[in-house]
């Protein structure tokens, strides 16, 4: 891959993909992208081609018929599918995963297990396949605690409940959600949480700027989770000595654990942290970039992302480092009306670009599609407004005011991301 003139294939069509197609964009080295399936956001940036994200067989032979020199894969479900390992096995260079070293998010219960044989910090738990066993346990156990999902739930397969009742509520959801699946119990952490995300060739990793996601629907950081209505960046009160003991006490044995159990792991580690006054704990494991840490995460890098990837691919990443930008950014989510229980579609958007161009803002579509001519909504988070400043407040402040330049029915935001209090 050390050459310029690059073609990549960025597999995903959320915002989290138009961040990176973004990214790779400002490259001197990359000279064609393709997004499958992208989104209308992308249309000026990437070629964007209908296949979707899961379809791994065709995903395959377009990287093939393109000569594609590089795959960048966005979203959790291809790489539980295997298309890393279908990628390799033709020789295409892929960023992410294979299927084996992408369980660490994709099952709760096996990165639970993976955790306490290579003693990383987390929150104790018990597993259940029966549901009603896992309503005595909460009796039991009391609360708060938190009930998850096994498999993947497009980030809402987590219930913090405060009362029995609600954990059995909880737990319904969560067996009708992911039928069939183990359901985790954990004891509720208290604390801080963060964000903290590395790029890895699976012996070495290089760090990237500390982010904080707010998952709750509304102001506070309550009501139901959702995929994600913001992202800080910085997060707040995070700095090198607490840098240095995620990487020691949880990132390097991750990696470490990963290699020595045959799942060599390339492509970006997400650690969901809480930081508790025991110290750095791990509530969850990502095997991709967050979604929408990276929007905010991506404005503030100052190194060319192709080389940060190739670092991962070749194996070089001990000798990589990153440059940051001074300040910082924050994203903030134009949710669609009814989101996240029963957002509402089809509606026309209006999106002023000139205006957000003059005044810095950021634009990355998530649930958007074109009807027609017409941009439309097609999903509960529509589109990620990003500011930048010299603070967070100030960066706060840009990305609301870019809510001018954002018009749809029905269209709504969480009031508080990166604000004072918050």
């Amino acid at each position: 891959m050390k050459q310029d003139d690059l073609s990549i294939l960025v597999v995903g069509g959320g915002g989290r993909e138009h961040a990176l197609v973004w990214k790779l964009h400002a490259s001197p080295r990359v000279s064609r992208i393709y997004a499958a399936p992208g989104n209308p956001g992308m249309h000026r940036l990437a070629e964007c081609v209908p296949i979707c994200a899961t379809d791994v067989h065709e995903l395959v032979r377009f990287a093939l018929g393109k000569n594609v020199d590089l795959v960048v894969i966005g979203p959790e479900a291809p790489l539980a599918l295997g298309l890393s390992d279908e990628l390799m096995r033709f020789g295409i260079p892929v960023f992410g995963p294979s299927k084996a070293a992408a369980s660490i998010e994709t099952s709760k219960v096996w990165a639970k297990e993976f955790m306490k044989r290579h003693r990383i910090p987390t929150a104790d738990c018990r597993t259940f396949k029966d549901i009603g066993a896992a309503k005595r346990y909460v009796r039991q156990r009391g609360t708060p605690i938190v009930v998850k999902a096994d498999g993947l739930a497009s980030g809402k397969g987590v219930v913090v409940a405060y009362t029995p009742d609600e954990a059995e509520k909880g737990i319904d959801m969560i067996s009708h959600l992911t039928e069939g699946s183990e359901i985790v119990v954990e004891d509720c952490l208290i604390g801080c949480e963060v964000s903290f995300l590395v790029v890895t060739d699976g012996m070495s990793a290089i760090p990237l700027i500390s982010a904080k996601d707010h998952k709750r629907a509304k102001d506070g950081d309550k009501g139901p989770n959702t995929g994600g209505m913001g992202a800080i960046v910085p997060a707040p009160s995070f700095d090198s000595s607490l840098q240095e003991m995620i990487m020691e006490k949880i990132v390097m044995p991750t990696i470490r654990g990963l290699s020595a159990e045959g799942r060599p792991y390339v492509g970006v580690l997400y650690a969901g942290l809480m930081l508790t006054s025991e110290g750095p704990m791990v509530l969850e494991f990502n095997a991709r970039f967050g979604d929408p840490e990276t929007q905010a995460i991506l404005p503030m890098m100052e190194s060319d992302l192709v080389d940060v990837l190739e670092a991962a691919v070749e194996g070089t990443c001990s000798s990589t480092t990153i440059n940051w930008l001074d300040g910082a950014c924050v994203c903030v989510v134009a949710a669609s009306s009814g989101y996240p229980e029963h957002p509402q579609l089809g509606k026309e958007i209006h999106i002023h670009e000139d205006r957000a161009e003059r005044d810095g803002i950021l634009l990355f579509h998530a649930g958007t599609r074109l009807d027609g001519e017409r941009l439309v909504s097609s999903g509960g988070r529509v589109l990620n407004v990003v500011g930048r400043g010299r603070s967070v407040e100030e960066a706060a402040s840009s990305a609301y005011q870019g809510f001018s330049c954002v018009t749809f029915e029905g269209s709504w935001a969480r009031q508080d991301i990166g604000r004072l209090g918050a």
